[in-house]
C-alpha cells in the first residue's frame, strides 16, 4: 500500500483511539454504587460569574467506598460549591461544615440501574458516531488521493478495507467497555 494511505490509517488509527479513551473518561463519570472523585468531572461552579470546573476549585477525596468529600480551595466558594453540585443532576445532596463539603453515596434502587444503564448506552453511542465520523472523514480523504492521482483503485480499496477492519476492532472495544460499566451498575 501506498506511503499516503498508510499515513491516513495511522492518524485514523490515533483519533479512534482518542475516541475510545473519552468514552471511557465519560463512563466514569457515571455514578456507581461506589465514590470516585470522578463523579463530580461534569460539575461546573459558577465561580465569580464564570463557569469552572469543580475539580479547580477544590480537592476532591473518596476517604469511605459511599463518601466523597470536597475541599474548597477558597472558603467563600462553598455555597457556589454545593449550588453547582445540586444543579449537575447526579442524585448527591451536599452537606458542609464550613470547611468541607460531604457527598454520601446512596444505594442504587432498581429503576434508577436502568436509567444509569441507558445514560451509559447513550454516552456509548456517541462514542461509535464518534469513531464512524473518523472512519467517514479518512474514507473521503482516500477518494480525494485517488482522484487526484496519488494513489491507485487497488490501494484506495485496499485503504478502506484496512480502514473498516480498524473500525470494527476500535467499536468492539468500546462494546466491550460498556458491557464491562453496564455489569458494574446493575452489580447489587
Amino acid at each position: 500500500m501506498s506511503e499516503l494511505i498508510d499515513e491516513l490509517l495511522a492518524e485514523a488509527r490515533q483519533r479512534m483511539t482518542k475516541s475510545v479513551e473519552s468514552t471511557n473518561h465519560e463512563f466514569a463519570t457515571v455514578r456507581t454504587g461506589r465514590a470516585s472523585p470522578a463523579l463530580l468531572d461534569r460539575v461546573h461552579v459558577d465561580y465569580y460569574g464564570t463557569p469552572t470546573p469543580l475539580k479547580q476549585l477544590a480537592t476532591i477525596n473518596a476517604p469511605e467506598v459511599r463518601l466523597l468529600t470536597v475541599q474548597p480551595f477558597d472558603q467563600s466558594s462553598i455555597k457556589s460549591i454545593e449550588k453547582g453540585i445540586m444543579e449537575a443532576g447526579l442524585g448527591l445532596t451536599p452537606s458542609n461544615d464550613g470547611k468541607l463539603i460531604r457527598l454520601s453515596i446512596p444505594e442504587l434502587n432498581e429503576e434508577r440501574r436502568r436509567e444509569l444503564v441507558k445514560m451509559v448506552r447513550h454516552i456509548a453511542e456517541e462514542g461509535r458516531v464518534a469513531i464512524r465520523n473518523v472512519r467517514r472523514d479518512v474514507m473521503h480523504d482516500m477518494r480525494e488521493l485517488r482522484t487526484e492521482g496519488e494513489v491507485g483503485a487497488d490501494d484506495e480499496h485496499r485503504g478502506e478495507q484496512e480502514l473498516q477492519k480498524l473500525t470494527d476492532a476500535k467499536v468492539g472495544e468500546l462494546e466491550a467497555h460498556l458491557k464491562g460499566k453496564e455489569a458494574e451498575i446493575m452489580e447489587v
